[in-house]
């Protein structure tokens, strides 16, 4: 099959997948087959799929991932204050590191909102189905331990492949959610989640890791103080472990590149 003959079967598998989809029909043009195939699997549920499905999808994406484009770490240019520390503008799922992080919900399974341009969605979706079943299998794991309405806490971390990301692995966690007046619980657990997260990576021998801005987004933590955090918690770790693994902190807006330039230069 071609890459497009690909996207079309990927989405006819979909659409048979369930009774209530047999009405849609296959957009014509490129983007709208990819909305469309991106929204089948931004609402897909973990079940159980065929290893035919996953392997075409596996060869579709990694396409996908090298026509977008992908940034090495070797080809950036460390901050003259530290040479393991990197800062970085553009989209957390080109980046060709170690390990990308990943803002997840309590739930842990992506999120469902098709089209949605939260960085769980867009990072789910380039990923791939597999990244919901393993994390599916994670969840129903600390279920069978903890209780069937287990919810991941905020500042955890835990770690899954990449998949079809130029990353190697994913470190997801959950940040916290500001909800009124910043309190210093909120900074307690958003500091955890860097730690979190390092020590995760530290413990699997990763040597690099892209950090995007945990919780400033839909979660409402303040860009500047969430920014402050996370520079003074890796250098913080970097004090206490003499570890030279390399950190970007990944920005996408120009407000918080232009927070972290003022954090870092």
């Amino acid at each position: 099959m071609t890459h497009e003959e690909q996207r079309i079967w990927l989405i006819k598998q979909l659409l048979n997948e369930r009774a209530e989809y047999h009405c849609y029909q296959i957009p014509d043009d490129e983007q709208g087959q990819k909305n469309l195939l991106r929204a089948l699997m931004n609402v897909r549920m973990p079940d159980p799929i065929s290893e035919e499905i996953l392997a075409i999808q596996d060869e579709y994406l990694t396409e996908e991932t090298i026509r977008g484009g992908i940034t090495d770490i070797v080809d950036l240019k460390p901050c003259a204050i530290d040479d393991r520390l990197y800062l970085w503008q553009g989209d957390i799922t080109t980046l060709k590191v170690d390990a990308i992080t990943n803002p997840a919900n309590a739930a842990m399974l992506g999120c469902f909102q098709p089209l949605h341009n939260c960085a769980d969605n867009i990072i789910g979706s380039k990923s791939g189905i597999r990244l919901r079943l393993r994390c599916n299998d994670y969840m129903c794991r600390q279920a069978a331990v903890h209780g069937r309405n287990y919810q991941e806490p905020t500042g955890h971390a835990m770690i899954t492949p990449g998949y079809n990301l130029p990353a190697k692995y994913i470190l997801h966690t959950v940040g916290p959610i500001v909800q009124g007046r910043l309190t210093k619980e909120h900074e307690h657990l958003l500091a955890s989640c860097y730690t979190s997260c390092l020590n995760l990576a530290a413990e699997n021998n990763l040597e690099s890791i892209a950090f995007c801005c945990i919780s400033t987004g839909v979660f409402m933590f303040p860009n500047q103080r969430a920014a402050e955090i996370a520079v003074k918690t890796v250098r913080n770790w970097f004090d206490e472990t003499g570890s030279q693994m390399k950190i970007i902190f990944n920005v996408y807006k120009d407000l918080d590149l232009g927070i972290y330039r003022e954090l870092l230069y």
